[in-house]
């Protein structure tokens, strides 16, 4: 008599809460939960002991934990199996002026969502910000990544003179300007090609002439038009990584949405 079949193991649930965390994760690998978090898990979320929480640390995928403490200020997990591999964008970095805070705020979270290796804020002529919070937008950075099932969390950098990043391109990188005085004109934008990459928008008023024609005379920018309309700049930096990504990043290949 043959004997039966064992039943095919069935996958592990992704549970429904997951938090970034920076310790390093690994199979029963125990964690600590602390301040904020320990305040969203256990009086936000009303979990305890036995429950599971999805962790990601960035580098090692994300992992359902169990909760193995809980209390007002802390608690503990521990790592009970990897439910992703960890998935990193393209070599893709977002470079953008600040304008109004919850503006700026969009264009992080929309960043991370939708793929940027990192996040470059610098000052520009027409910048009218003239400080970030660095901290602040990372943490904006981290929700979003915590909200969209990304297993990693871009860096925001310090804000800085677009001269001074300029000044120390690297020599492999194609800059792709998102040149608004481009829309309308008929022009076809510059394909993106694989490869490293940064995509520059500018702030509301965009750019000044004689930073225009730096833009224009360096070898490694790609001028971008972004359609027939001026976009405003939180608008502009959704549209360029979209389009950069479905030519030359990690959406190409990827199955198509239901057809009816």
């Amino acid at each position: 008599m043959t004997p039966a079949c064992p039943p095919a193991a069935q996958p592990v649930p992704r549970p429904r809460v997951r938090l970034y965390v920076e310790q390093a994760l690994g199979q029963g690998q125990p964690v600590s939960l602390e301040d904020a978090q320990a305040h969203y898990l256990f009086a936000v979320m009303r979990m305890g002991p036995g429950d599971m929480v999805a962790l990601f640390d960035g580098k090692n995928g994300e992992w359902a934990a169990e909760i193995t403490e809980s209390g007002k200020r802390r608690g503990r997990a521990l790592c009970r199996s990897q439910t992703a591999a960890q998935g990193n964008p393209p070599d893709l970095w977002l470079i953008f002026a600040p304008i109004k805070k919850a503006r700026t705020d969009f264009i992080v979270e929309k960043a991370t969502e939708l793929g940027a290796a990192r996040i470059c804020p610098v000052q520009t002529d027409f910048t009218k910000a003239e400080r970030i919070r660095r901290d602040r937008l990372q943490a904006h950075a981290v929700e979003a990544a915590e909200q969209c099932g990304g297993t990693y969390v871009p860096p925001v950098d310090d804000l800085r003179p677009l001269s001074a990043l300029l000044a120390n391109w690297p020599k492999d990188r194609l800059l792709y300007w998102g040149d608004e005085t481009l829309a309308g004109r008929g022009i076809t934008p510059a394909t993106p090609t694989p490869g490293p990459a940064a995509i520059l928008i500018g702030p509301e008023g965009g750019f000044s002439s004689a930073e225009r024609a730096r833009l224009a005379a360096l070898p490694f920018v790609r001028p971008l038009a972004l359609g027939p309309r001026i976009l405003r700049a939180d608008t502009a930096a959704v549209a360029a990584i979209t389009l950069w990504q479905s030519a030359a990043g990690d959406w190409q290949g990827q199955p198509a949405g239901l057809q009816p």
